[in-house]
């Protein structure tokens, strides 16, 4: 299934909506890296609101498209981790460590903007 991906201004919108197979997963991974350099994009939104769970190699496969959307000149925000998601996450070790979280989009989406303004001074 593939991933929506939004460009919204320098922002690209990436919405999991169901569960991902891992080819899935690295097929969004490889759009993502793309599109930052073909768009010239600043931020990156990864929503998993629709996600009742986040394993392993999901788990690794985000920390993964945020250090590459780093290296990339981007900032990525995940956003919309449910609850029992979270819980179950902390409970197998899992983390999304460096990595910039919020409650939803629009949290996320502030949390970008307050990032970009700050590389743009330094």
């Amino acid at each position: 299934m593939q991933v929506p991906i939004l460009k919204q201004r320098d922002v690209l919108i990436a919405t999991i909506q169901a569960a991902l197979s891992d080819q899935d997963l690295v097929t969004l991974r490889d759009d993502l890296a793309d599109r930052i350099g073909r768009f010239r994009s600043r931020g990156v939104v990864i929503d998993v609101t629709a996600l009742d769970v986040l394993d392993s190699f999901a788990t690794r496969t985000i920390r993964g498209i945020a250090h590459t959307a780093r290296l990339r000149g981007a900032n990525t925000v995940v956003v919309g981790i449910q609850p029992d998601v979270a819980f179950t996450m902390v409970q197998l070790g899992l983390t999304l460590d460096g990595i910039a979280t919020a409650i939803d989009l629009e949290d996320g989406l502030d949390v970008l903007e307050r990032a970009m303004a700050g590389r743009r001074v330094g």
